[in-house]
């Protein structure tokens, strides 16, 4: 067996194991590949105490944030949640590199049939380069999307909970 057979089994037996929805473990693996140009890689359950954890606006838990190796190596790091629409919930990603910058940000599940604009990459891509210290304000340095105001409303809010989360998370030297 080769190395990239080996790894690709270890990555899989890890992912159903984390508790992702097996479509959504696909198309973050797919993200994953695509950002960081890798075939193989390690994802590795970051776990925050409970005591920080009470503290961040965001959540974080065993089953949505991972660190990002390849070859022992960390890449970066990957997070993975559900934001409120107008009825429902949609799932996204948020692909870090190791100093907490966002490489990318993706809309994996949308179930409205309305506002699913905030999925494109156009509009994503207004992410990118955030960090830490960042402070995302709608219709300022986040653009308004006719038909999804809701929708980007409650992205850029979970974004900025992300970026608060790991500025605390970062002043206190856990991540």
């Amino acid at each position: 067996m080769g190395i990239k057979y080996v790894s690709l089994i270890v990555l899989s037996i890890f992912l159903i194991s984390s508790g992702l929805p097996k479509n959504i473990k696909k198309k973050v693996d797919k993200e994953i590949r695509d950002t960081f140009e890798v075939e193989t890689f390690d994802l590795s359950s970051y776990s925050i105490n409970s005591e920080a954890a009470k503290e961040l606006p965001s959540k974080f838990e065993t089953d949505n944030f991972f660190k990002i190796n390849n070859q022992e190596q960390l890449l970066g790091y990957v997070y993975i949640a559900q934001a409120p629409s107008k009825t429902a919930q949609f799932d996204y990603v948020v692909l870090l590199d190791k100093e907490l910058v966002i490489l990318k940000a993706k809309v994996l599940i949308y179930r409205e049939d309305y506002g699913g604009e905030i999925g494109s990459k156009r509009w994503l891509k207004q992410f990118i380069g955030k960090t830490h210290s960042d402070e995302l304000k709608y219709g300022d340095n986040i653009m308004a999307i006719s038909g999804a105001t809701i929708s980007v409303r409650s992205m850029t809010t979970a974004m900025n909970n992300l970026l608060r989360s790991l500025n605390i998370l970062h002043s206190k030297q856990l991540l």
